[in-house]
């Protein structure tokens, strides 16, 4: 199959989708034009301030495209690149993007709350309660896996590798401290100077490009364990800081970056003109490096996540970006866009992937090693010196995950505070504390981080299960939303059927993997599958799965059917009692 074939049919699927599809959708739920957004409502300098589209996009943007659109298709390709194809078409035009579309109209609908509030204002106070919960463990994994990949990445001391790498590592890792002071200088700048339209695109690129060659110029030199602390202190800034200061201008830099990193990716596909190499289907069942078993269902619907759907979006879309929209007609291209745009990124990945096989399988190294090497690769095509192409690319790459991780510490914080807060929105003792942002998100960084000691490989394969049993969970929740409102949410019913299906499925054959595994080590049993053999129980990465595979598979059986029962129950009017104050 021809690659560049593949990707201009994708493309041509996605902007018929969002200029299809996402307008019908626009229709059907009435978005309003003239109505004042919270953003206006609520302005509070913090978290509430009015932006200009594009900056809210490159938030929404920035934030939702994590390591998944190229970590997944790549690993999911061991079924074949048809099947991961496919589900990246479909998945992102029937279930993500509707799903993120979805969560950001009904926050801005309800003030600006995020997704847990909303569900105690239409479901109930113990469904908010369960629903926070969930989020909050989520959040944790998101910090350690992201945490870790991103410490792993900045690391310029490791010596196995070739001296170029360790540049490039070095000089990622300086480009990435000067984004964060240049964000910090733009967001005053742009704060006074209200810059919008060509001058606002000029001064953002101008920035970037000066970021980029001081830090190539100036690499910083630290080991992982340095930059892991490092990160963190960072997190712990991006959650208490005002999002115009930091966070906002550094994802408007970051999205500049990162679109020009899929503009190189598709221009030095055109040029190579590649066939993929990878073979269309290899079956239903592959077994692994460890001898497990991976089942199409639910293994590919899991394993790409952010490329089609991921329940990460709508804590980023009802969390942060609602709260920025200025004009309800944005939310359609800053939502619906954006995870069009990552879809695009998720086929890219798979392309190149599919590029650089050899004899149907794919070559070997890390998802991230393979795109990153092989765009480097294409940007030489271009004239670029290697070494400099080398560090765009690890720069770009850690961006994929730091982007996202400022963005969940962030959401993880307001989501403990929301657990703790009452109806009133007065607490007392250890509640009082907890509700307290800088307590709230020391407490959330501290768990982060302990998990990230553990590495990233201990806490992924959780990711995938509990990051699509969230987009379940939400697509539930707009549908009650929807359906309460007067709204037609049937364009959720069938995604959120699938995913229930999909992640309850995936959790259980990890807990059976888990347990089997742990009664091997204490033999407690004599007669164990081959393929739940593999491997020898480690308490601080599998006992710490088995725990958050329970406490996941718990919650969200107990999320998902309060939300159900709402949804079907013959009275929906409006629960607007005993609703918490949204977090600030």
């Amino acid at each position: 199959m021809n690659g560049v074939v593949l990707l201009v049919f994708a493309i041509i699927c996605f902007l018929a989708a969002y200029f299809g599809y996402s307008r019908w959708l626009e229709k059907k739920w009435g978005v309003d034009p003239k109505a004042q957004t919270p953003a206006y409502a609520l302005e509070d300098g913090e978290d509430y301030t009015p932006e200009p589209a594009f900056v809210v996009f490159s938030h929404q943007f920035s934030s939702i495209t994590g390591a998944g659109p190229v970590t997944g298709p790549i690993i999911a390709a061991m079924f074949g690149w048809v099947p991961a194809f496919l589900w990246i078409l479909f998945g992102g035009i029937f279930f993500g993007a509707v799903h993120d579309f979805g969560a950001m109209y009904a926050s801005v609908k309800n003030e600006g709350k995020s997704i847990g509030l909303i569900i105690e204002k239409y479901i109930g106070k113990v469904g908010k309660q369960l629903f926070l919960l969930f989020c909050w463990l989520f959040s944790l994994l998101v910090i350690a896996a992201f945490g870790d990949i991103v410490a792993t990445t900045f690391n310029g001391l490791t010596p196995d590798v070739a001296q170029s790498v360790n540049n490039a590592n070095a000089s990622a890792a300086s480009i990435s401290m000067l984004f964060i002071v240049a964000a910090v200088i733009v967001g005053l700048i742009m704060k006074r100077v209200h810059l919008s339209g060509w001058k606002m695109h000029v001064f953002g690129i101008v920035v970037l490009l000066i970021t980029l060659a001081i830090g190539m110029s100036f690499p910083i030199f630290a080991d992982k364990s340095t930059w892991l602390l490092i990160v963190f202190a960072y997190l712990f800034l991006a959650s208490v800081m005002p999002m115009w200061l930091l966070m906002a201008p550094r994802d408007f830099l970051s999205t500049y970056m990162l679109l020009g990193m899929i503009i190189a990716a598709v221009l030095g596909l055109v040029m190579q003109n590649p066939t993929i190499e990878l073979n269309a289907f290899n079956g239903f069942a592959i077994a692994d490096a460890n001898g497990n078993m991976n089942y199409l269902f639910p293994i590919l619907f899991i394993t790409v996540a952010c490329g089609a759907v991921s329940g990460f979006h709508s804590l980023v879309s009802s969390g942060t970006s609602s709260k920025q929209v200025k004009n309800e007609k944005d939310m359609r291209p800053i939502s619906y866009g954006s995870m069009m745009c990552e879809c695009v990124l998720a086929v890219v990945a798979l392309v190149v992937a599919g590029a650089v096989a050899k004899n149907g399988q794919l070559p070997e190294g890390t998802p991230f090693q393979i795109f990153s090497g092989s765009v480097a690769g294409f940007l030489a095509n271009f004239g670029l010196p290697i070494t400099v192409a080398q560090a765009f690319m690890t720069m770009c790459v850690s961006a994929l995950a730091l982007t996202s991780l400022d963005s969940v510490a962030r959401i993880g914080r307001m989501s403990l505070q929301e657990f703790f807060m009452n109806t009133e929105g007065e607490t007392t003792g250890i509640a009082k504390l907890l509700t307290n942002k800088y307590v709230a998100t020391i407490v959330t960084l501290a768990a982060g981080f302990v998990l990230a000691l553990g590495g990233y490989n201990s806490v992924w394969p959780l990711f995938g299960s509990a990051n699509q049993l969230l987009a379940a969970m939400v697509m539930i929740a707009v549908a009650v939303y929807m359906k309460t409102a007067k709204k037609s949410g049937v364009m959720f019913y069938i995604p959120m059927a699938i995913m229930l299906a999909v992640t309850f499925t995936a959790l259980g054959i990890s807990l059976y993997r888990l347990v089997a595994k742990m009664m091997s080590a204490t033999q407690f049993l004599i007669t164990i599958p081959a393929e739940a053999q593999a491997g020898q129980f480690v308490l601080l990465s599998d006992g710490l799965q088995l725990v958050f595979a329970l406490l996941l598979l718990g919650l969200g059986i107990m999320v998902a059917v309060k939300c159900l029962k709402a949804l079907f129950a013959v009275d929906t009017k409006e629960k607007v009692k005993d609703v918490a104050p949204e977090v600030k």
